[in-house]
């Protein structure tokens, strides 16, 4: 099994890609190396974490603590996007929804997924 079967990779990669693109289409330009910046890194960083981990897999605390990384990472990926709408960058509220809701559901799943590690169910050792 490779990590990209993992639906919390899937949904990563998705929330990924789509917040990359939101930064490009929607917000001004003066965002660019500012939040746009920080909201997209954080989101390749739930998607590398969860990676990383799998690859350390043999090593349950290693994957667990780049579990919880990824799900830190959602978080702060969540709170950018509070921030890009709070200070009006983002003013289309129909993506920020959708992200939102996007990114709460990943937050549940690596939850779970981060529970299930923990009681043995998906690391070696």
């Amino acid at each position: 099994m490779s990590y990209k079967n993992l639906e919390i990779w899937q949904l990563a990669r998705d929330i990924t890609i789509r917040i990359h693109r939101m930064t490009l289409a929607e917000l001004p330009k003066f965002e660019m190396y500012e939040e746009a910046s920080q909201i997209r890194r954080s989101s390749k960083s739930v998607r590398s974490n969860i990676v990383e981990g799998y690859g350390r897999r043999e090593y349950k605390q290693d994957f667990l603590r780049h579990l919880t990384f990824a799900l830190a990472s959602c978080d702060e990926t969540n709170d950018h996007l509070d921030t890009l709408l709070e200070t009006e960058s983002l003013t289309n509220e129909a993506i920020y929804k959708e992200l939102h809701e996007t990114l709460d559901h990943l937050g549940r799943k690596l939850n779970l997924f981060l529970r299930s590690v923990e009681n043995g169910h998906m690391s070696r050792k």
